[in-house]
Formats: C-alpha cells, structure tokens, sequence
C-alpha cells in the first residue's frame, strides 16, 4: 500500500511539472525508469532541447550511473565566475559513458575510504554553443581569454563531455567540505601547484589541504588527472585523445 501511495505521489509531482513544462519551454518528452521498493515504473518527463541535443549525442547523467552523489551544475545558477544562467533549464550532470563509469570508479574509492563523503559535481559536459556564450561575456582581450576559458572554435574538454568539476560534501546533508576558496576562484589560493606557497604565506590551511588531497586520491583512482590552478578540475583524457574518441557537444 505505501508503494501504492508513492506512485500516486509521483504521478501527481511529474505530472504538474509535464504541464509546467508545455507552457514554459519547447521541451522534448523522454521516458524513464523509477524505482519504488522491489518495483520499477516508466515515467515520462519533458527536457529542454539542449538537454535533448547532449541526450543525442550519447551522453549519460551522472546521478543515473553514480546514485548517491550530489548535483549543482553552477552555470545553471549565478553562483559562478561569471555570474550569469548560461544553462537555463538544463540541471542533470552529463558526460560520456565511459567518463562516468571512470567517476563510478573514483567514488567507490572515495566511498570506501571515507564512507560519510560523496561527491558533490558542479559541472560536466559543456556544449560548444554554450562555450560561445561564456567567451563572448568575458570582458577581457582575446589573447588573454584562453586564460580563463577555452576558445570554442577549437574547444576545451568540457565540451567532449571529458571533464568534471566537483568537489566533496557530506553525505549526510550534502554541505561541502572546506577546500580554502570556492568553485571558480582565480587565484593563488585555488592553485594545487602553490598549495606550499600558499600555506606558509597563511592563505589556505593544511586542512584545506588535506581535504583536497582525499578528492585527488579518489579521483587519480577513477584515472583522472587534476591540472595546476583549479582544485575542483580533472580530465578524463587529454585534449588528443577526447578528439580522437569523441566529437565536440554542439
């Protein structure tokens, strides 16, 4: 019986979010599988097109592959280096299937050696026309700009859906732990290269430090390798291999 009431429970929630979605956006209808107990029930759910054109391109959601770990794709908020939605409706984490069984991987480590933690993904696949938009807003000159973020006429690795941005929380009730600076902060502090410079200058703390070392030992596990100023950064392949393998998300 209270399977029964779930279901009914659910079929209510998807149905007014169906409704909402008709009105609001031009969103394709998919078809999915929920769990309730022992039981499984196909529900259907509307997506907005450019999360139906990374669906296309073969892309997987990471909370389908990895249940347990937490999402806030923060270029679908204002909480971001720019400041500014550039993602709209789009709110799932997406990248290849082969990178997500690669993070599986990584958080099985994480799970094993730190049962209270899980990771918690700021962003995944970025598609190319998204790219155009974060290059276009970046108010700085154009030889400088490849600083910050990748030029998409020749894209970055985001945009194979080969890198991940994330970091550790809690599993508990998913608040982050403290890595010394935010997700998106250019600056010294952020850099795992002048993580010693920045400890004896006093502006991250060897917890800091440590915090970041258990997420770059869980994720070297899963094959990933992290690069010099962002802590919250790692790549799956390098950029010869992700155009070897995959073509870049529109």
């Amino acid at each position: 019986m209270k399977y029964l009431s779930y279901l009914f429970f659910l079929l209510i929630l998807f149905g007014c979010e169906s409704k909402i979605n008709e009105q609001t956006s031009n969103g394709v209808e998919i078809d999915d599988l929920v769990a309730i107990g022992d039981e499984q029930f196909k529900i259907k759910y509307e997506v907005s097109e450019l999360e139906q054109k990374i669906i296309e391109a073969g892309l997987v959601d990471v909370e389908v592959v990895i249940p347990g770990i937490f999402v806030d794709l923060k270029y679908s908020t204002t909480d971001n280096f720019f400041g500014k939605d550039v993602y709209g409706d789009l709110t799932r984490c997406y990248v290849q299937p082969e990178v997500a069984e690669m993070l599986k991987k990584a958080h099985e480590k994480l799970k094993e050696e730190h049962p209270d933690l899980t990771f918690l993904v700021f962003d995944g696949v970025r598609p190319q026309s998204i790219q155009q938009i974060l290059w276009d807003e970046l108010d700085k000159p154009d030889s400088v700009k490849p600083l910050y973020v990748a030029d998409p006429k020749v894209g970055g690795l985001h945009n194979f859906g080969v890198a991940v941005d994330l970091t550790l929380a809690y599993q508990e009730n998913g608040k982050e732990l403290d890595m010394g600076t935010p997700f998106d902060f250019f600056g010294y502090p952020a850099y795992p290269e002048r993580e010693a410079q920045m400890l004896l200058e006093g502006n991250i703390t060897k917890e800091h430090i440590m915090n970041r070392e258990i997420l770059r030992m869980a994720m070297k596990h899963g094959g990933f390798t992290g690069i010099g100023s962002e802590w919250w950064h790692f790549n799956a392949f390098s950029r010869k291999e992700a155009g070897e393998k995959y073509e870049m998300v529109k």
